[in-house]
């Protein structure tokens, strides 16, 4: 082991072998002495750090070892950061000895070290003690540092929250007012609160980018402001079906293809309309049923809505006999339509030859009635119990293609009489002339509607009424309501 020799202990040599000793003593120090007090420091400490210093090495150090120690043991002292600094130099190297808080602090006094002019070396051996299992001292400071910056903060947050409380009154305001500048030009209750509330959501949504931008959060404010769309098409496809009633609503309560309390037929449904909400079309059918039609099946079906016009057309087929005259029986069917007060002259009755049977001719009676007034139902039964009535008093036959079959050549028939050699052949030609036949009795009441009709009115009322008294729905909003009023349906 060399180690390294301080060039005073030489003074008794002349001053050229004094001076050679000390350049082969630092070219020692450098090449081997380094080594060897690494060597005994790595096997006394395993904490020590050997730190070179920049630069070259002068051979006629410029500053001296004390001046170096004193330096470096003031500014470790006056920091406060290490428990017993000690600083030794020995030919410009620098030993350090004590502890540090933190690895930072240890590492930071080695490079401090190593900087100081003269300086050619450090040997760091400042120690970081290792905290007990039981030290909370790490504990207790996280939570001052997280009182300290909660306190901070709560000038930032009372600023944000007022901000935010203000641009949700403003938000509120504003949704309040574009609702009232729409009322008139946007009759759809439904879309006019989907446009109020949209203003409104962005005058909020500017306020909440505020808030950030304020605590400092600013890449968050981007992301909010970026990711809305994002989340609105993401909302769109997890709740598509959602999605798409809601934008049917909009769109009916906007073109308004019927009115509540029309009679129409959409998904072979028929009943009046009850109410339209953000959701279904509430339908109430002849046999007195609440259904509910998801709105996009009625926006995207084949929708029949009877009131829109009042006058309704019916029909129904009537066979004769082919023996019967057709312009004798259109003349009686007619008569029966132009008499009866529920068929209106304007659109004209038409009584038509439909087809050919296979035993009788029939015939396609048409008339008109005013829907709103009238049952089409009742006015049919009615019909069509005056046309039978009036086709039996006038002697017209109507026969059943299932039970009569017609022989126009007639049907020979062989008599038997007390001599077997005797044969009497009757045809039809042969076949004595046929008489006239008399008009049967009239089976039907000649009453334009019956007791068992009910009478000839509309069933709407009825059904209302029902409606009413049936097991509520929920409490929801009808789009269809005027807009000047607020009607909940129940």
């Amino acid at each position: 082991m060399i180690l390294p020799v301080r060039p005073t202990s030489l003074a008794f040599l002349p001053g050229l072998i004094r001076q050679g000793v000390a350049a082969v003593a630092v070219a020692l120090l450098m090449g081997v002495g380094a080594p060897a007090v690494a060597q005994m420091s790595a096997s006394q400490d395993a904490q020590d750090t050997l730190t070179a210093a920049q630069g070259g090495v002068e051979v006629k150090p410029a500053v001296r070892d004390d001046e170096i120690r004193a330096r470096l043991q003031r500014v470790l002292e006056a920091t406060g950061w290490f428990t017993a600094p000690q600083v030794r130099v020995q030919e410009g190297v620098v030993f350090l000895t004590g502890e540090a808080q933190t690895e930072n602090l240890r590492v930071w006094a080695g490079n401090l070290a190593g900087k100081t002019e003269g300086v050619v070396a450090v040997v760091n051996r400042i120690e970081v003690p290792t905290p007990s299992a039981w030290d909370f001292s790490s504990g207790q400071s996280a939570l001052a540092k997280l009182w300290q910056d909660t306190v901070r903060a709560i000038p930032v947050f009372l600023l944000g929250l007022a901000i935010l409380t203000l641009s949700a009154v403003v938000a509120w305001l504003a949704a309040r007012r574009t609702s009232a500048l729409l009322h008139v030009r946007v009759p759809a209750k439904l879309l006019r609160g989907v446009l109020a509330w949209g203003v409104g959501a962005l005058v909020f949504l500017a306020g909440t980018y505020i808030v950030l931008r304020v605590a400092g959060l600013t890449q968050l404010a981007l992301t909010l402001v970026g990711g809305t769309g994002l989340l609105g098409l993401a909302v769109g496809i997890a709740f598509r079906d959602i999605t798409e009633n809601f934008l049917a609503s909009i769109f009916l309560s906007v073109q308004r293809p019927f009115e509540t309390g029309d009679l129409v037929e959409v998904s072979s449904v028929t009943g009046y309309v009850q109410q339209l909400n953000v959701r279904t079309t509430v339908l109430m059918t002849l046999d007195g049923n609440l259904v509910q039609i998801p709105n996009a099946t009625i926006y995207k079906s084949t929708l029949v809505n009877f009131s829109a016009n009042p006058n309704r057309r019916e029909s129904f087929v009537v066979g004769i006999g082919y023996d019967d005259s057709i312009d004798e029986a259109q003349e009686v069917a007619r008569e029966v339509l132009a008499k009866h007060p529920a068929v209106l002259d304007n659109p004209e009755p038409w009584v038509l030859a439909n087809d050919l049977g296979k035993a009788t001719v029939n015939l396609r009676i048409y008339f008109w009635l005013d829907g709103h007034q009238h049952s089409w139902l009742k006015v049919r039964s009615s019909v069509i119990r005056l046309v039978k009535r009036a086709f039996q008093e006038h002697g017209i036959s109507m026969p059943d293609e299932a039970r009569e079959v017609i022989f126009p050549q007639g049907v020979p028939v062989t008599m038997l009489g007390e001599s077997a050699d005797v044969d009497r052949e009757i045809s039809g030609a042969a076949a004595p002339a046929a008489q006239p036949r008399e008009p049967s009795p009239p089976a039907e009441s000649a009453a334009v509607a019956t007791k068992a009709e009910g009478g000839l009115d509309s069933e709407k009322g009825t059904l209302q009424e029902q409606a009413r008294q049936a097991k509520p729905l929920g409490e929801t909003e009808n789009l269809l309501a005027p807009s000047n009023e607020a009607t909940v349906v129940k």
